[in-house]
């Protein structure tokens, strides 16, 4: 990597996005260190916490941390909307030129926000902080690969191979996603409307402070069909393509029954043979029939016009979005 002169602070200050769901907690350790990690990095800084629907009493912790600090705001959603919806809620409401997000579990150190920081040079608009080593089982580490596979082919940007929720960049950049309206997100996908400049950093990852993942082996694969579909039509393009392959392989399997039919005089016998192809073609049929099933489903909620989310109460009322 190249060097270059990095700098060490924020001076237009930072907006620090937290999406939190049941973080009763790590929200009383988190919160304090993240003030001091921020305190260092700009002295104009704030903490977005936003509750995402949570079942038990974030939200008392989020009250109490923003009226003994007014640069805490808080933001509590209606219902669980999902974690990407809920940092759409912090970046919107973002005040500061440079926002940075990272989970409430405590695996992203807020004292690693320096290392984000040192690489957002002037030609890079986002920096991934990647962990050195991931804090993951066997299974969900072959689903976030998959994951990112998908994120990647939405995205159209290799840097999707290093993203993490542990990320920093340039409060401008919503504005390419402004009018983003759809229940499905990828804020990684919205980032790439407005910029192709990513750079990651290795960072340090801490195992969680309590609980477990809410981000199960299926919901990442759910997660990845929803980008695959949501964002971009590859898949659309393969089932074009595995149609034609197998119009082709058809049309190859017709011209040997008729050339067999006219040498020998006899057609191809066998009804496992026959049965054979009928079930792989009725199952490229059906394939293709459900990728096309899956963007019409997009379409129709797309009309029903369901909100990317909704937000209950705020800690400050002038606070509250539309």
């Amino acid at each position: 990597m190249r060097c270059v002169d990095r700098p060490s602070s924020l001076p237009d200050g930072i907006s620090a996005v937290v999406p939190i769901y049941r973080s009763e907690a790590t929200l009383p350790q988190l919160i304090p260190r993240l003030t001091a990690a921020l305190e260092h990095l700009s002295p104009a800084h704030e903490i977005i916490l936003v509750d995402d629907g949570s079942p038990d009493r974030s939200w008392d912790v989020v009250t109490a941390a923003a009226q003994g600090d007014a640069r805490i705001r808080g933001f509590r959603l209606m219902r669980n909307f999902g974690q990407h919806n809920a940092l759409l809620v912090g970046i919107r409401a973002a005040r500061y030129r440079f926002t940075v997000t990272l989970d409430d579990d405590l695996q992203n150190p807020p004292e690693e926000i320096g290392q984000l920081v040192a690489q957002l040079t002037a030609d890079v608009d986002v920096v991934y902080g990647t962990p050195a080593t991931e804090q993951h089982s066997i299974w969900r580490s072959a689903a976030s690969r998959v994951t990112k596979y998908a994120l990647e082919e939405a995205m159209g940007a290799t840097a999707a191979r290093s993203v993490s929720a542990f990320r920093i960049f340039r409060t401008e950049l919503r504005r390419g996603f402004e009018r983003y309206q759809s229940p499905d997100i990828s804020i990684d996908v919205l980032l790439t409307w407005a910029t192709s400049r990513f750079a990651t950093v290795k960072v340090k990852q801490d195992p969680r402070g309590g609980g477990s993942s809410s981000y199960t082996f299926g919901r990442l694969l759910h997660h990845a069909m929803n980008m695959m579909t949501g964002f971009t039509t590859r898949p659309l393009r393969v089932a074009s393509l595995v149609g034609f392959l197998f119009t082709i392989f058809g049309v190859v399997i017709f011209f040997v029954v008729v050339v067999r039919n006219l040498i020998e005089g006899d057609a191809v016998p066998g009804f496992p043979f026959l049965a054979s192809i009928i079930a792989i073609f009725s199952g490229v049929q059906l394939l293709i029939l459900g990728i096309m099933g899956e963007y019409v489903a997009r379409m129709h909620l797309r009309l029903l016009e369901r909100p990317t989310y909704v937000v209950a109460e705020t800690t400050k009322e002038e606070d509250l979005l539309p």
